[in-house]
C-alpha cells in the first residue's frame, strides 16, 4: 500500500484546512469513487428516464437484478482475489513481470468459471420458473459477467497503483451508460428497464475493456507458468477463507432476513427485503469514509514504521530491532485509536444528517428504525477489517482467517436471534458479529506483539522440506557396527 503514501504526505505536510480537504478528496477518489460513480449513474438514469412511472413489477425486477449482480459478483470473486493479490505482490517484488499475465488468465478462468457455475442455473430458473423474458435474463447474466470482469481486473490496476485511472475508466463507462440509455429510450423507443439494464451492461464492458487494455500495455510478456499460480492457492489457502468469509459476512445478515416472512419474492426467483436492504446501504455509506481514513493514516504513518522494523531485522542490531518493534506497535495502536475517534465523529455527523433529511426524501418508517443499529454494526466492522489488514502485515494468516470465521458465524447467529426482536434491533446481529470479529483480531494482534521475535526468527527450516518416504529414525546400531568391524578384520 505504499504507492499513494508519497502523494498523501506531500498534500498533508502543509497542515492547512485547504490541503486537508484536498487530501481527503484525493483519498476518496482513489478508494471509493468508482462505487459512487456507479450509484450516481443509476440514479441519474432513473431520474432522466422516468423510472418511477414504470410498472411496479418491472421496477422491482430491474432493482433485484441489479442488486443480485453486485452482491454475487463480489461473492464469486472473493475466494480468488486475495491469493492473486499476494502472487502479484511477490512477482512485482521479485521483478518477474513476465509471470503477471499467466496469473491474470488463470484467475480470470477461475473467476468466470465459478460465476457461470452459480449464474447459469439461476438464469435457467429465472426463465423457466419465473417466466422472465429470455432477453432480459440474458442481459442480466451479461451484466453479471461484465461486472465480474471489472472487479477482477481492478485488482491488477490497484496493485499497480493506478487508482486515478480506475476512477477515470468508471467515469467513462458510466457516462457511456447514461448517454446510451437516453438514446435507447428517447430516440429508439425502447422500454426504460431494458434500456437501463442494457446500458449498464455496455458501461461495465467499457470499463473492463479499458482496464484489460491498460494491463496488456503494461505487461507484454507471458512466461506461460500457469501452475505456479495454482500452487499459491494451496500454499495460502487461509487468504481464500479470510476474504470469502469477510465478504459473506457483509451480506449474511441480509440473507437471514431474506428468509423471514417479511421478504419479497420477485418473478419466483429473486428474494429480498427492501426495507432492510435499503437500511443496510445507508448504514454502509455512513461509515464508508473509514476506508479513506484508514488508507490515509496507514500510508502516511504506519508503513514507515513497518519499513524501519523490516530494515532493522535484515541488518540491524538487537537493540535496534527491539526499539523499532516497540515504535511500530505503538504506531499501530495509535492508528486504530485515531481511526475510531475520527470515524466516530464522521459517522455521528452523517447519522444526524440522515436522520434529519432522509424522512423528507421519502426514507422513513421501518428503514429509519433499522438504520441506527446497522450504522453501529458497520462502524465496528470497518475497524475490524483494519485490524485484519494489520494481521496481513505480520503474515498472521491463520489469525486473519479465524477473525473472518468468527465474524461470519457470529453475524449469522446474531441475525437469527434478531429476527425475533423488535424492528429497532434488527441490525444487532451485525453489531454482535463485528464485535466478536474485532475481539478476535485484537487478540491476535496482541499475541503477535508478544511473540513477534519467535514469528520472525524461528519460522524457517534447517533442512529443506521434501516429499517421499520418511527415513528411519535409527541413528546408531551397535550390533551392526560390531558386525561390520568383524567383517573388516577377516
Amino acid at each position: 500500500m505504499a504507492g499513494i503514501g508519497i502523494r498523501l504526505n506531500r498534500i498533508f505536510s502543509k497542515n492547512t484546512i485547504t490541503t486537508s480537504l484536498i487530501g481527503f478528496g484525493y483519498s476518496m477518489v482513489i478508494t471509493v469513487a468508482p462505487m459512487f460513480l456507479v450509484i450516481i449513474a443509476i440514479m441519474v438514469m432513473q431520474l432522466l428516464l422516468g423510472f418511477s412511472k414504470v410498472a411496479y413489477a418491472d421496477r422491482e425486477l430491474y432493482s433485484c437484478t441489479v442488486l443480485y449482480i453486485f452482491i454475487f459478483s463480489l461473492l464469486t470473486a472473493a475466494p480468488f482475489n486475495a491469493v492473486l493479490s499476494k502472487y502479484m505482490s511477490d512477482v512485482i517484488y521479485n521483478e518477474e513481470y513476465e509471470h503477471i499475465m499467466p496469473c491474470y488468465y488463470v484467475g480470470l478462468i477461475l473467476n468466470v468459471g465459478l460465476s457461470c457455475l452459480v449464474g447459469i442455473p439461476f438464469c435457467i430458473w429465472e426463465y423457466v420458473v419465473g417466466g422472465v423474458e429470455l432477453l432480459f435474463v440474458f442481459m442480466g447474466f451479461c451484466g453479471f459477467i461484465a461486472l465480474v470482469l471489472v472487479f477482477y481486473t481492478m485488482l491488477y490496476l490497484s496493485i499497480c497503483k493506478d487508482y486515478k485511472k480506475i476512477s477515470f475508466f468508471f467515469f467513462l463507462g458510466m457516462l457511456t451508460a447514461v448517454v446510451l440509455s437516453l438514446i435507447l429510450v428517447y430516440l429508439l423507443g425502447f422500454s426504460v428497464t431494458y434500456s437501463m439494464l442494457f446500458s449498464l451492461d455496455v458501461g461495465f464492458l467499457v470499463i473492463g475493456s479499458l482496464e484489460l487494455a491498460l494491463i496488456r500495455s503494461y505487461f507484454r510478456e507471458n512466461s506461460g507458468k500457469y501452475r505456479e499460480v495454482l500452487r499459491y492457492f494451496k500454499k495460502y489457502w487461509q487468504l481464500v477463507v479470510t476474504n470469502f468469509l469477510y465478504i459473506l459476512g457483509l451480506y449474511i445478515h441480509n440473507f437471514v432476513f431474506w428468509s423471514t416472512d417479511m421478504h419479497m419474492v420477485v418473478a419466483k426467483s429473486f428474494v429480498c427485503m427492501t426495507t432492510y436492504d435499503m437500511a443496510t446501504c445507508l448504514a454502509m455509506f455512513s461509515n464508508i469514509s473509514a476506508s479513506v481514513i484508514f488508507i490515509t493514516r496507514v500510508e502516511m504513518h504506519f508503513h514507515d514504521r513497518y519499513k524501519l522494523y523490516s530494515e532493522a531485522v535484515i541488518g540491524g542490531r538487537g537493540m535496534d530491532i527491539e526499539s523499532t518493534k516497540r515504535r511500530m506497535f505503538s504506531q499501530l495502536s495509535e492508528e486504530l485509536m485515531n481511526l475510531v475517534r475520527i470515524q466516530f465523529i464522521v459517522s455521528a455527523v452523517v447519522f444526524l444528517i440522515c436522520i434529519t433529511l432522509l424522512p423528507r426524501l421519502g426514507f422513513g418508517g421501518m428503514v429509519m428504525k433499522i438504520y441506527p443499529c446497522l450504522t453501529a454494526g458497520y462502524f465496528i466492522l470497518f475497524v475490524m477489517y483494519s485490524a485484519i489488514i494489520f494481521l496481513y502485515y505480520f503474515n498472521d494468516l491463520m489469525g486473519a482467517a479465524a477473525t473472518s470465521l468468527a465474524f461470519c458465524l457470529a453475524t449469522f447467529a446474531g441475525s437469527l436471534v434478531a429476527t425475533h426482536l423488535p424492528t429497532i434491533w434488527y441490525g444487532i446481529g451485525l453489531v454482535f458479529g463485528s464485535a466478536v470479529g474485532w475481539c478476535m483480531a485484537y487478540h491476535r494482534l496482541r499475541v503477535m506483539e508478544k511473540n513477534l521475535d519467535v514469528h520472525i526468527f524461528c519460522n524457517g527450516n534447517i533442512m529443506k522440506r521434501g516429499h517421499g518416504r520418511r527415513p528411519s529414525n535409527k541413528v546408531y546400531d551397535r550390533a551392526a557396527l560390531q558386525k561390520a568391524k568383524g567383517v573388516v578384520k577377516q
